[in-house]
């Protein structure tokens, strides 16, 4: 395998369609736990879009004061068992983005592959797997663990990998990639399937643009001189 490439990629919009039956395993916890309905599927409706700062805001506004990382790890523990568990029994099955398979087969061996997610990490792991997907990309994975905004976790991937920011390529399909992108200094790929959406990460300053997979490898082999 090349070591002197790697690609970044977001997971959900990019790699797998987050569905709905996903998301509601997400807010499961927080009914079983503390019998909270109604909250909020909007991410960006909350301060920072990592899942573990959202856990941390709704227990928050629940308990009135900031939550003790033991009640935080009681959600987090009770989601990621509920979530296995969906998956093993076929409860929920991840839907990989059409092309998405392709795209790393095309990569594999000539740069190095990881995730910079607001999922949990584990979650995204196990998501992941369940599409045969996760093993080429665990080297480089990481997540909402720890917190921040996803330009500090994309920071994370990018310290994991000792490469120049030329050499580094992060794909994601919302505003906080595009910033995550910029602030990081690599380059930067905004993807999606919904052209409102790509006008709008156009608009927020990517100069990479695309809707289909084929388009994203091109991107890349231009980007990273593959």
């Amino acid at each position: 395998m090349r070591s002197d490439a790697a690609v970044i990629f977001d997971v959900d919009g990019v790699l797998l369609d987050l569905t709905a039956p996903e998301e509601d395993a997400f807010f499961w916890p927080f009914a079983k736990l503390h019998r909270l309905t109604g909250l909020s599927h909007d991410w960006d409706s909350y301060r920072i879009r990592n899942d573990e700062d959202i856990i941390d805001e709704i227990l928050e506004t629940h308990f009135g004061r900031k939550p003790a990382p033991a009640e935080r790890q009681a959600v987090v523990t009770a989601y990621l068992s509920h979530l296995a568990s969906d998956l093993h029994m076929k409860r929920l099955q991840p839907e990989v983005v059409p092309g998405a398979r392709d795209l790393l087969a095309s990569l594999t061996g000539n740069a190095r592959l990881g995730i910079a997610t607001a999922n949990l990490l584990e979650a995204a792991a196990l998501r992941l797997a369940a599409c045969g997907l996760w093993d080429g990309l665990k080297a480089h994975g990481f997540g909402a663990d720890g917190g921040g905004a996803k330009r500090q976790i994309l920071a994370r991937a990018i310290a994991s990998l000792d490469l120049p920011r030329d050499r580094i390529v992060f794909i994601g399909d919302n505003l906080n990639d595009v910033e995550a992108g910029l602030a990081n200094e690599v380059h930067f790929i905004g993807f999606s399937r919904d052209p409102a959406r790509t006008r709008r990460l156009a608009e927020a300053g990517a100069e990479r643009i695309c809707n289909h997979h084929r388009d994203t490898l091109k991107h890349i082999e231009d980007a990273l001189k593959l």
